[in-house]
């Protein structure tokens, strides 16, 4: 049977409480003994289990352990909780001796600072104990002391820079000033004792806070902390690339095809779907909106006036027609299906529409149309290298098409976004007429 389990029937068949507060006064607290081995010397030694309570805090486990052989010993604390759902933070002004002998839980992964001195002890580089202000601070030049003989005989400099600090810390110690003392534990399982408890310590402040996903995961929390993220499908899905799988639309092989929801600044989110064929490297992408159809149309109009507007993003929904006057060009909608990307992007793939069509500009065209259509490509090649500045817009009758205000949130005065009630027939291609999601009844049975 363990210790624990020992102390268990103890105090079960005894009738007395397994926590009892820590109290120098109580004679019939007992520490359980075991014999266990000496990691010094590898001999037997005897380790002291001492369950119990700290007023106005948690139960803790107290462990020591001696060898008699060797006579080498340790001691350390351990939380008889579980890790508590927010960390915990410590920040106490010491300026008295009475704040020296302050009982202090320091657990392995609590951090102890002292800014004034710019000193630290990083967390899991000590066991957890349960000492003082004054014995953390002697924990420390013991720390420091210890290796000074073989400083001064290997690197003088560094052995003085050492000895400095020692004594500075000598004398916070010795409270030649008052100084901060803050105690930083993720696992929110540390303490600084409160002598006025359960009234406020002014000198005193004790901050709650949420674990950030770093601490989680050095407490071996990463599980727990995507289980709380799991919990909300929308920020599951915003965090998440989902995949599936399908065929290619070129050659019909299995191919996968990746989602991402995107929230666009200034605008909405969009789901943005990539496909990439492994057997014949085809690669297409497409953007749909994420919300519904806006109550009226958007009518985007740019007038571009520099080559650095060819870098401003631009959402193109596959309702979204785009029209260029300057150059008589017109693209209706469902053209290039859903895109997400720079204006610049947006000019190229219709350039490309124009040049891959054999009935256009191939063998199969016509002379007179195909001498058109090369000028067209280049004045549109004139655009895109800024040396032409055109009208484009984007009309979009069911509002899910965005093209970026470089202003933001101030007006663009290049950019004019006109907001219309759809007609009938706008209505009837986006399928609104027959729609109806209130003022129905369901017919009686």
């Amino acid at each position: 049977m363990s210790a624990l389990g020992a102390l268990e029937a103890a105090a079960g068949s005894g009738g007395t409480a397994l926590f009892r507060p820590l109290s120098a006064e109580d004679g019939e607290q007992r520490p359980a003994e075991i014999e266990s081995l000496c990691m010094n010397c590898y001999r037997n030694g005897v380790t002291r289990l001492l369950l119990t309570r700290i007023p106005f805090f948690k139960e803790i486990i107290v462990s020591s352990f001696a060898c008699n052989s060797c006579s080498w010993s340790n001691t350390e604390i351990q939380s008889a909780g579980r890790i508590q759902e927010q960390g915990v933070c410590y920040s106490l002004a010491v300026t008295s001796r009475q704040d020296m002998d302050r009982e202090v839980v320091k657990t392995e992964c609590a951090t102890a600072r002292i800014p004034e001195l710019d000193f630290e002890i990083p967390a899991f580089t000590q066991k957890g104990v349960l000492t003082t202000i004054e014995g953390i601070i002697d924990r420390a030049l013991a720390g420091l002391e210890q290796d000074q003989p073989l400083r001064r005989e290997t690197d003088e400099e560094v052995a003085r820079k050492i000895e400095e600090f020692i004594r500075r810390l000598r004398q916070l110690k010795e409270l030649h000033s008052p100084f901060t003392f803050i105690l930083d534990d993720p696992s929110g399982n540390s303490f600084v004792e409160n002598p006025h408890a359960p009234r406020k310590d002014e000198a005193l402040v004790v901050t709650h806070y949420r674990r950030s996903p770093q601490q989680a995961a050095m407490l071996g929390l990463e599980g727990e902390e995507v289980a709380e993220k799991a919990a909300d499908p929308a920020e599951e899905l915003r965090n998440e690339v989902l995949q599936f799988n399908t065929n290619c639309p070129e050659c019909n092989a299995p191919a996968s095809t990746n989602m991402k929801l995107v929230q666009i600044p200034h605008f909405k989110e969009v789901i943005i779907m990539a496909t990439a064929c492994d057997s014949c490297g085809h690669r297409t992408n497409e953007v749909k909106s994420g919300g519904a159809i806006e109550p009226q149309g958007t009518r985007i109009t740019l007038r571009i006036t520099d080559p650095s507007d060819m870098t401003r993003d631009i959402l193109k929904s596959e309702t979204c027609s785009v029209e260029i006057p300057e150059l008589e060009f017109e693209l209706g909608m469902g053209a290039l299906g859903g895109k997400f990307t720079t204006l610049e992007g947006l000019l190229k793939d219709i350039r490309e529409l124009v040049e891959r069509n054999p009935f256009t500009l191939g063998d199969s065209s016509a002379p007179s149309k195909a001498e058109k259509l090369q000028e067209f490509v280049g004045r549109l090649q004139e655009v895109i290298e800024g040396r032409r500045n055109v009208h484009f817009i984007m009309d979009d009758p069911a509002g899910n098409s965005y093209l970026q205000n470089v202003y933001a949130p101030e007006e663009d005065p290049e950019l004019r976004v006109e907001r219309y009630e759809r007609s009938f027939d706008q209505n009837e291609e986006l399928g609104l007429n027959d729609m109806k999601t209130e003022g129905y009844e369901t017919p009686a049975r």
